[in-house]
């Protein structure tokens, strides 16, 4: 009496795993669209860097040392010395010594806020 084995086979069940990486790699795109992330992150970054910017220059006037006026958002951006292009920076008024936050403005009219020190 000889016992009769069931199941898939090796090949066929490469076959299918395949299959279902082709239909995997084709379909996911059409899925995840990381495009939005990107541009958030991007002026995220942007916001992060001003703020940053701002906070030495005042910490560098404040020592005596180099820096920029800053009476206002715009300012900031002489601070950061390259500001990337295609970024806004909304214009609030700053007193010296003071903050206020700021807004800026990015790819697909993604926005973030920093903190901008008046020097």
């Amino acid at each position: 009496m000889k016992k009769q084995q069931s199941g898939f086979t090796l090949i066929e069940l490469v076959v299918v795993i395949v299959i279902l990486g082709i239909l995997a790699a084709t379909a996911l795109p059409k899925f995840v669209d990381l495009s939005g992330e990107a541009d958030q992150a991007a002026v995220n970054g942007v916001a992060g860097a001003l703020g940053s910017a701002a906070a030495i220059n005042y910490g560098a006037k404040k020592a005596g040392t180099q820096g920029v006026a800053i009476a206002n958002c715009t300012d900031v951006s002489n601070a950061l010395q390259a500001m990337p292009a295609g970024y806004t920076i909304g214009a609030a008024a700053v007193t010296a010594g003071g903050t206020v936050t700021c807004t800026v403005t990015g790819g697909n009219s993604k926005t973030a806020n920093f903190v901008a020190i008046g020097a």
